[in-house]
């Protein structure tokens, strides 16, 4: 191999600059929001990095330089993230039939109450598609009042909302009977947590139901740039602190819970996070499991961000894992197949 000329070795310092980055992201899961709110934030950035990073493997591939070692060994490093970001192969759907329990979650946006979407019928089109994919168990977050009655397959339902007079909320629709529910009631926000206890042949399940801390910001590539990086940088870093807190309860909740637990939802951050890292626990996360491709849940014109998730308890068999493609919302359903 010949020496860099000095286009190569620029070239090798920008590759440094995202290596080394890549390589501090992987502490980012240990990292709380509520002590470097700032720093919390760049776990926003880890798809960027790992994607560069692909990129300069293949670039000193094709240049036939042995610089490709430095990016493939620590994407090898950080096995659990890159396999968290992209799967290269899964089942999205599965054949067994006998004892198992297919579970979606959906970020619905009101059903597109304010015609974010253009079209008059973004909400029956969202009610035909819940029914025909047919879940026996439904999450829906930004759920409005107004749709608790359309969904006539589902003899059971818990909605919850965060205030008397509001009209969104979050929403489980079940096929077997809800003996137990509740609220987690976060602090200070619109958004909520619940939890409902399915009985199933002689299982009983906790399926809990989250929308943590929305960040309120527009994924508008143009509006998003003429922001004050600065104040974006502090005001994501604030709900991350309140995300923190959010989660903690939801770690302390299910660990008073002795049933099979399943956590659905919308955390408004990335598998990179601690705030996943403090909500999953010792749980499955059906994505790492079953899932293909990049995995993408949210409308966002950077780059794919995975912000929703179907976790459960490492005793439950993942079947498999699917992303829908459907924009139907500014964030992309997701279902999976588990065997208790």
């Amino acid at each position: 191999m010949k020496k860099l000329n000095w286009i190569n070795r620029f070239i090798f310092l920008i590759n440094s600059l995202f290596a080394a980055l890549l390589l501090l992201s992987y502490a980012l899961p240990y990292v709380f929001p509520k002590s470097f709110p700032t720093l919390s934030v760049f776990s926003l950035s880890v798809p960027i990095f790992i994607t560069v990073n692909i990129v300069f493997v293949c670039y000193w591939v094709l240049q036939f330089k042995r610089q490709f070692l430095l990016s493939l060994i620590i994407l090898l490093m950080g096995y659990g993230h890159l396999k968290a970001f992209y799967r290269f192969s899964g089942n999205e759907e599965s054949s067994v039939s006998e004892g198992v329990l297919k579970v979606m979650s959906f970020n619905v946006r009101l059903f597109n109450l304010y015609e974010w979407i253009p079209g008059d019928d973004v909400d029956q089109d969202i009610i035909n598609f819940v029914n025909s994919e047919a879940p026996d168990v439904i999450c829906f977050q930004d759920f409005h009042k107004d749709k608790e009655e359309v969904f006539v397959n589902y003899p059971y339902k818990y909605t919850v909302y965060k205030h008397r007079k509001n009209k969104n909320g979050n929403a489980v629709f079940s096929k077997y009977p809800i003996i137990n529910k509740g609220v987690l009631d976060f602090p200070g926000n619109g958004n909520n947590g619940m939890y409902v206890d399915l009985r199933k042949g002689n299982d009983t399940i906790r399926v809990y139901n989250l929308h943590l801390e929305s960040h309120r910001i527009n994924p508008d590539e143009e509006a998003l740039t003429k922001k004050n990086s600065e104040r974006l940088f502090k005001r994501i870093g604030n709900t991350f602190a309140m995300q923190q807190t959010q989660a903690e309860m939801v770690a302390e909740h299910k660990k008073l819970c002795h049933y099979k637990k399943i956590i659905c939802g919308d955390f408004n951050n990335t598998s990179s996070s601690n705030i996943f890292k403090l909500i999953r626990g010792d749980m499955k996360d059906t994505f790492e499991e079953q899932g293909k491709g990049l995995g993408r849940t949210f409308v966002f014109k950077f780059f794919p961000l995975r912000i929703d998730f179907i976790l459960v308890d490492d005793t439950i068999e993942v079947l498999s894992h699917k992303n829908y493609d459907q924009k139907l919302s500014d964030h992309y359903p997701i279902k999976s197949t588990i065997r208790l």
